[in-house]
């Protein structure tokens, strides 16, 4: 069995070719020469961070399957100064248009030591912007930016941290190694 834990620079698409596209997009096939190993969940293009990888389909399916409740959690910059009020509630579970999510949690930091990301995220004096860890035990669709979008706060930045024991911390962006 091989797992992988790989660094998804900002840009780069979650799947190992880029059939729909007339321009070359980057995919994983530009990091990874590995053969057999496929992603164990998504990660969107604009985010950034932990993708796992394995032959193992079983393996697969428990890593990203939602009913196996396995934790992710996401370094997440948001637009504008969160309050108590939009952190309990994204705390409580929050109402999106397919249904109310899973509690999260939740907890404003300082800005995280991170890479700097290519391109950089816009700076705009005029306008406050704060970090945020949120881990979540389900994995919808853009979940973590519609979850701050529904409480006020846009996402800026989407960084996974970890999955369930795996995390992101040793690796640089584009970069992987056998977990």
């Amino acid at each position: 069995m091989t797992l992988i834990a790989f660094n998804k620079p900002f840009g780069v698409l979650t799947q190992f070719t880029d059939a729909t596209s007339p321009t070359k997009r980057a995919t994983l096939s530009d990091f990874i020469d590995l053969p057999g190993v496929y992603p164990a969940g998504r990660l969107d293009r604009d985010s950034e961070g932990l993708l796992l990888l394995t032959d193992d389909g079983q393996l697969q399916a428990r890593i990203a399957d939602p009913k196996f409740k396995l934790p992710k959690t996401y370094l997440v910059q948001v637009e504008g100064v969160p309050g108590d009020a939009a952190l309990e509630a994204l705390r409580r579970g929050v109402m999106l248009n397919d249904g109310a999510t899973r509690p999260a949690e939740v907890a404003a930091i300082d800005l995280p030591d991170l890479w700097p990301r290519d391109p950089p995220i816009r700076y705009r004096a005029s306008v406050p912007d704060r970090w945020l860890r949120m881990t979540i035990r389900e994995g919808r669709n853009r979940q973590v930016r519609r979850m701050t979008a529904a409480v006020g706060l846009p996402t800026l930045r989407l960084v996974r941290w970890s999955i369930g024991e795996w995390s992101v911390a040793d690796l640089a962006p584009g970069t992987w190694a056998r977990v």
